[in-house]
């Protein structure tokens, strides 16, 4: 699913579904396999992000696989 990461105005990095009109703030990043992050969001989901550029460019659409 496409997503879209931006920081809000305290810093704090967000994910927007389009599809699903959400939300969320990111309360936890790990590393994930072969290259990739996984994201969990506030409400629970767990996203895997990958081709991701450190730090973060925002705000940017990228490719995501829920995984709960």
């Amino acid at each position: 699913m496409k997503v879209m990461l931006r920081t809000n105005a305290a810093g704090q990095l967000l994910v927007y579904v389009a599809k699903k009109d959400l939300e969320e703030e990111v309360v936890a990043q790990s590393p994930g396999h072969h290259q990739t992050q996984i994201f969990t969001l506030s409400n629970g989901w767990e996203l895997e992000i990958a081709g991701l550029s450190d730090p973060i460019q925002t705000p940017q659409t990228v490719e995501a696989k829920r995984l709960n």
